[in-house]
């Protein structure tokens, strides 16, 4: 059967999209949507397309890294770190107005570069500290966003999931993809930072200093640090093995999260039932991830198939148009899309589709993908669907409404769109440290 490309993007587009309208998950979504085209273009012996390819995924080594970052990050989730990090952030920065929503954001910073997912951050850092920040009258949009936002950095600041899978799309180096993200990840982090600063700088009510009496003395305050001690050695155990060349990203996954179970030790926090609880856990999040990454696999292999990529390559690179156009559109479509599925789906969307246009514009691939993860930073913030969004309603008072948690979140999304424009702009943002290596 003979349908122009264009007649098939609205089709296969429009069937995903209204299977998600009616609530299924994205996961069987993209399959289904990819099962159905398959048989309806190619007939039955398609399957063997579908199922060659969910192969090829499953026996991706890079895919090995995905398992072992996300049982350190939920190992350090009950292991203690966060009730460490945000005693060390209460003492030193209760006393400055907005200190306490800014060590939220240091504190979710530090998480990102010890877990690589987005929710871990927010979990952490929400339920310890959201209820302190509101017992001192902090106004509830800063106390919220700032854990929201401070979360969002995950993705981005390395180890990151999402890096890895399109490490394993676009061939590129996962330890160069993983320094390419920190200079990008601590410059939105440090806009975070002075927004918090500057609003509650001139508006004390939004963010009041601790009173005298609750402020620690310098003993307090130094011996609060020891919370800090384990976190930066594995941080530096994981990022320092790669950046060395010590390790491969798949070993240094490994060394995270043997250092999460070491700090879990330290803490006393190490049990049976917290290891159970852990791994069922990490089963569980990683059998979505991978069921993500085989549905939207399959779902681009069929697209492709089809002949509409090499279509809207041509397409695209036909139009007397700049590179830098293409570019800004490409960071519309992946902007509309973050308000309606999670990153790794549109990665694995998208991705198949843009690489090979990236590619004949001859632009650096890390800084693409890099542009990539900024960018759909702003999808965990965006309404109606940001996972960040929905973390922060199950964890924030009843008395605060859905749409109380949007408004929070808001500066903060006009803050990350500001970080893609200057990574857009300035390219060696994310490139300096990787070529370091």
């Amino acid at each position: 059967m003979q349908i122009s490309p264009g007649y098939i993007t609205v089709l296969m587009f429009g069937l995903m999209f209204l299977l998600m309208a009616f609530g299924l998950p994205i996961s069987f979504v993209l399959g289904g949507a990819a099962l159905f085209f398959a048989i309806f273009f190619w007939g039955p012996a398609s399957m063997d397309i579908v199922i060659l390819n969910a192969s090829n995924l499953m026996n991706s080594s890079i895919l090995v890294a995905v398992p072992l970052f996300v049982f350190m990050a939920y190992m350090l989730e009950k292991s203690g770190v966060a009730e460490d990090l945000y005693e060390a952030m209460h003492r030193w920065m209760g006393p400055v107005r907005g200190g306490l929503a800014a060590g939220s954001v240091i504190g979710c910073t530090l998480i990102a570069a010890m877990s690589g997912i987005s929710t871990t951050g927010v979990l952490m850092m929400g339920i310890i500290g959201l209820p302190a920040m509101l017992r001192r009258r902090y106004d509830k949009y800063i106390a919220m966003g700032s854990i929201m936002a401070g979360g969002a950095l995950g993705p981005l600041i390395p180890p990151s999931l999402v890096l890895i899978v399109y490490a394993m799309i676009s061939g590129e180096s996962v330890g160069k993809l993983f320094l390419g993200g920190v200079v990008p990840g601590l410059l939105l982090s440090s806009m975070f930072l002075i927004y918090i600063f500057g609003v509650c700088y001139f508006n004390e009510s939004l963010g009041p200093a601790l009173a005298a009496e609750e402020r620690a003395n310098w003993n307090q305050k130094i011996a609060s640090l020891k919370g800090l001690i384990f976190p930066l050695l594995l941080i530096a155990g994981v990022l320092g093995t790669l950046f060395l060349g010590i390790a491969t990203p798949t070993e240094a996954a490994a060394v995270g999260a043997f250092g999460s179970i070491i700090s879990a030790v330290i803490n006393r926090r190490l049990t049976w039932k917290i290891l159970n609880g852990v791994n069922k856990l990490t089963l569980k999040t990683v059998a979505m991830v991978m069921w993500i990454i085989f549905g939207a696999g399959c779902f681009a292999a069929i697209y492709q198939g089809l002949g509409v990529a090499a279509w809207i390559q041509k397409m695209v690179t036909s139009l007397p148009v700049s590179k830098w156009t293409i570019l800004i559109l490409i960071q519309i479509v992946w902007i509309i899309l973050g308000c309606l599925m999670d990153s790794l789906s549109i990665l694995m969307i998208t991705m198949p589709v843009f690489l090979p246009v990236i590619k004949f514009l001859n632009i650096d691939l890390l800084w693409f993908g890099i542009l990539f993860v900024v960018n759909t930073e702003m999808g965990y913030l965006t309404p109606p669907f940001g996972v960040n969004l929905f973390v922060m309603r199950g964890i924030a008072p009843k008395e605060i409404t859905t749409l109380d948690i949007y408004w929070a979140a808001t500066p903060f999304i006009l803050l990350q769109a500001i970080c893609v424009a200057l990574v857009m702009l300035f390219p060696s943002l994310a490139t300096f440290l990787p070529r370091l290596m």
